[in-house]
């Protein structure tokens, strides 16, 4: 069963309910305190310009833990003699743009419409949503955002306009960030070769909502 959002509570239905899909409902708006409670819940939205506001929950979910993030030979070798530099936060608006904007295969425009940039930039702004940015000689040419809820990064887009620009981000993601995970939502060849794995969503619900010890 698909749920109506009501856009005057702010509320969603157990994420337990989605579809096979991982639909869960629809409707509700792209307020940061929707979104916040959303993805707090293992909840995001996905969906075009041409569509209502649709969230998901998948169950399975597609993870990648940290510390277990595969790097081959050929892509250790790439960043010990390439020239990227990497930083965080020093650009969402780029980033966010270049991930809307970026050709991808089998893929008919883009799920980041401008209500989403706005949103996405608001989050970024109170210090939830974080970018990751590749950069070459001066020019960005990779990078990826997401939003970061109790060590759990929920990765949004990413995009490369180099070889192995976002494979580069992603891996200082894991690498140089302290995280508890990095939620990749759903399966791609791409993230499954990079080491991402299914998680039961009760399982990746308990993690996202353990408090950290002290």
């Amino acid at each position: 069963m698909v749920f109506e959002l009501d856009s005057k509570k702010l509320t969603f239905p157990h994420p337990s309910y989605a579809e096979e899909d991982g639909l869960l409902a629809v409707g509700g708006d792209l307020s940061a305190d929707r979104l916040l409670l959303a993805y707090s819940n293992g909840i995001f939205p996905w969906f075009s310009d041409d569509s209502p506001i649709l969230w998901y929950a998948p169950n399975p979910r597609f993870i990648i833990y940290p510390s277990k993030i595969k790097i081959s030979k050929s892509m250790a070798a790439f960043i010990r003699k390439s020239s990227f530099a990497i930083t965080v936060d020093q650009n969402f608006s780029m980033v966010i743009q270049a991930c809307s904007s970026i050709n991808r295969k089998d893929q008919h425009g883009t799920w980041i419409t401008e209500d989403m940039i706005k949103a996405y930039s608001t989050l970024h702004q109170m210090g939830y949503a974080h970018s990751v940015e590749v950069w070459e000689k001066g020019s960005l040419v990779g990078g990826l955002y997401g939003v970061l809820i109790n060590g759990v990064f929920c990765g949004e887009s990413m995009f490369s306009k180099a070889p192995n620009a976002s494979k580069a981000a992603l891996i200082y993601l894991a690498q140089e960030i302290d995280l508890k995970l990095i939620d990749c939502q759903f399966h791609t060849p791409h993230l499954e070769r990079m080491g991402g794995e299914y998680l039961s969503l009760s399982d990746y619900l308990a993690i996202l909502t353990k408090a950290p010890t002290i």
